[in-house]
């Protein structure tokens, strides 16, 4: 049931968003174990495209958030303003308040107004002059960063990037995709017709199936030695935290459920480990001097791990 609605998912954003499926994939991955995704990529890849069409697709409300050097987190959040006329403060919901929201160049912003954004993607609330306001639900940040070496942007503190269930990029297209777009997008905007497939309260059912996910006993200890083996290895300062752990053990859970199954199994663990850890270490300035990249450290974890065989 849950595989013929992701596929139907996919199919509908494949409409729009051309030879990009693993990419729908992490973010319905991240959409079903109520997590967020940070893509990591130039201007002009198609980042606000997908996830304009992962809303549409999904029937969810969107809200797009530019972040620049001048945005204040009462620009993400909301305000409470006096409304003369009942003689009353109000709460005017900022863009936050949507479903499926775009972050885009999130590290244009400063500190603070980067901040703003922890407690909704942790909490799934916010706090405007001492009043919660929940989210609403399903909940999905899709938040864009440009290279760190563009001018004009600020590094990401840790604990945000921690917040961050999945990173990824989407890359240039292939050659034959490219040509693909320009032939799809010549007479019209394919994402104007995008119909929704699923409705949000099919999302919500398919977050408790995916938490129903079996996961066995020596499939869980082979997680558990994987991120361990995170903050043992000497190329690494500092390996992966527990809720990196819980991470791994969502998205294994959700990776299987798109493949129609009910239990996990270690490959789906070691699919996931690229995507879910390699933006939770930091690697040492030795490391990086000799041109070893996070992601080449977090493979040789894996390999060096043994993987639990299943009689």
């Amino acid at each position: 049931m849950l595989h013929q609605f992701a596929e139907k998912i996919k199919d509908n954003v494949a409409r729009v968003v051309i030879g990009k499926d693993e990419i729908t994939e992490l973010a319905l991955i991240a959409l079903l174990c109520e997590g967020h995704i940070l893509f990591e990529d130039v201007p002009g890849i198609g980042k606000t495209t997908l996830a304009k069409a992962l809303a549409r697709s999904l029937g969810c409300t969107f809200a797009r958030i530019q972040f620049t050097p001048d945005l204040l987190p009462s620009d993400v959040t909301g305000i409470s303003w006096y409304n003369q006329k009942t003689q009353e403060f109000e709460f005017r919901p900022g863009p936050i308040m949507g479903q499926i929201i775009l972050a885009d160049e999130i590290n244009r912003a400063t500190p603070r107004t980067q901040s703003a954004l922890l407690e909704a993607m942790q909490e799934r609330q916010i706090t405007v002059d001492r009043d919660t306001y929940p989210l609403p639900r399903p909940f999905l940040v899709l938040a864009t960063q440009n290279p760190i070496e563009l001018e004009g942007t600020f590094p990401l503190p840790e604990a945000q990037i921690d917040r961050f269930l999945i990173k990824t990029s989407l890359g240039y297209p292939t050659e034959a995709e490219e040509n693909n777009i320009l032939e799809r997008y010549a007479r019209r905007d394919p994402l104007v017709e995008l119909e929704p497939v699923v409705g949000p309260d099919d999302i919500l059912a398919m977050q408790e199936r995916v938490r129903a996910v079996h996961v066995e006993e020596v499939v869980r200890a082979y997680m558990v030695r994987v991120v361990r083996a995170t903050r043992e290895h000497p190329a690494v300062d500092l390996g992966a935290s527990p809720r990196g752990t819980l991470a791994l053990y969502r998205t294994s859970q959700a990776h299987a459920a798109l493949r129609g199954r009910d239990y996990v199994l270690p490959d789906d663990v070691k699919a996931m480990t690229p995507y879910v850890l390699t933006h939770r270490i930091h690697i040492s300035p030795q490391t990086r001097l000799r041109g070893r990249t996070p992601e080449e450290v977090i493979a040789e974890v894996v390999g060096e791990v043994e993987t639990p065989v299943f009689q």
